[in-house]
């Protein structure tokens, strides 16, 4: 990590160590190159959150301190689990079946705040939901904003979070194995923490009237029956529209397809930041131009990254070995003490 290590690890998480340190084939420390290179370079703490080395501690601060307020929409996940699709139904409800212009637009329009600050939030264009990545204790609350939190299996999550450490300009850590990731991801040493803490901290919250839990998997089996829950929950008005109008109903499930939103995200990571910076200044955030200096042009023209990857669910059956799923299935048992959470997949044919 960028500051001192050890000033960096909540003590909390020294205590789950000594814990998984008796999960089946479980490596307390990873070799000493990647070490240096994840654990070392990858995340930093601001203000008590683990966010990713790329985004600048102002921004990552001034979304933690944003006041919500009546009539905000966020959409919330961990990393991985399906934000920007559900963002993307969202905004695609909204606006009525109306794409945005391209990706900057649409970040304009639904901003992710840790990326772009809380000025990203005020500025907005149109209507659209705010992305975070926060965990409940974290995120900005209003009892009259609205939070749709989507989450995802963990086997499929982690084999999706080691392409995009592995892909992405941010992290920018072409070399990383399955074996390294799996590692610090049962740890949580990576973006945002532990994914149980992250997932139960919402989970508790899953019958609140303003917070809508979903799956990815329940996303991809039936998208259309999905498209109507979530226009449902921002609001009757949108679900009735939706209803009424069978064209535009099927437009909207037609436009928020894996293969469409490829197309819609062609952009993807690379050109995000290149594009925001290019910005007429009427249009211009001053949050962006922290990330001038930090831009390295050949770093980003490098990734691989895309927002839509396979978009399939099972995929981590490619990816775990025996010897992975025991160390998962520790992970689980240790974390879901307790707690029926692993029932959102019961019948998604886990180990």
């Amino acid at each position: 990590m960028r500051s001192t290590s050890r000033s960096c690890f909540p003590k909390e998480w020294l205590l789950l160590l000594k814990r998984q340190s008796a999960i089946p084939g479980f490596e307390q420390r990873p070799s000493r190159q990647f070490r240096a290179t994840m654990l070392d370079n990858m995340c930093k703490l601001v203000d008590g959150f683990l966010v990713n080395d790329f985004l600048h501690d102002d921004n990552v601060r001034s979304a933690l301190n944003y006041r919500a307020k009546a009539g905000d929409l966020f959409v919330i996940s961990y990393p991985k689990c399906g934000t920007t699709w559900t963002q993307y139904i969202s905004f695609c409800i909204l606006n009525k079946g109306q794409p945005p212009e391209d990706y900057t637009d649409f970040m304009l329009r639904s901003p992710f705040m840790e990326l772009l600050g809380a000025e990203s939030v005020h500025r907005m264009s149109g209507p659209g939901a705010i992305k975070t990545h926060f965990p409940f204790n974290r995120q900005p609350y209003h009892p009259q904003s609205k939070y749709i939190y989507v989450t995802r299996n963990p086997y499929d999550c982690c084999v999706s979070y080691f392409h995009h450490v592995r892909d992405s300009p941010v992290y920018n850590y072409a070399d990383a194995t399955f074996d390294m990731f799996l590692d610090v991801f049962v740890q949580g040493k990576v973006s945002c923490g532990d994914y149980f803490d992250h997932l139960l901290s919402w989970y508790e919250h899953r019958n609140d009237p303003n917070v809508l839990l979903i799956t990815y998997e329940g996303l991809k089996e039936d998208t259309a029956a999905s498209v109507l829950q979530i226009a449902d929950f921002i609001g009757n008005e949108h679900g009735d529209e939706l209803r009424r109008d069978p064209a535009l109903y099927a437009k909207i499930t037609d436009m928020v397809s894996a293969s469409s939103m490829r197309k819609a995200f062609s952009e993807g990571i690379k050109s995000i930041i290149p594009s925001l910076l290019a910005l007429p200044p009427e249009k211009a955030l001053k949050s962006v131009e922290v990330y001038r200096k930090v831009l390295s042009k050949k770093r980003m023209a490098s990734a691989k990254s895309e927002f839509i990857r396979k978009g399939v669910v099972g995929d981590w059956r490619n990816y775990f070995k025996p010897e992975h799923i025991e160390k998962m299935k520790a992970f689980i048992a240790l974390k879901t003490q307790g707690s029926d959470v692993m029932n959102l997949w019961a019948d998604a044919g886990l180990p």
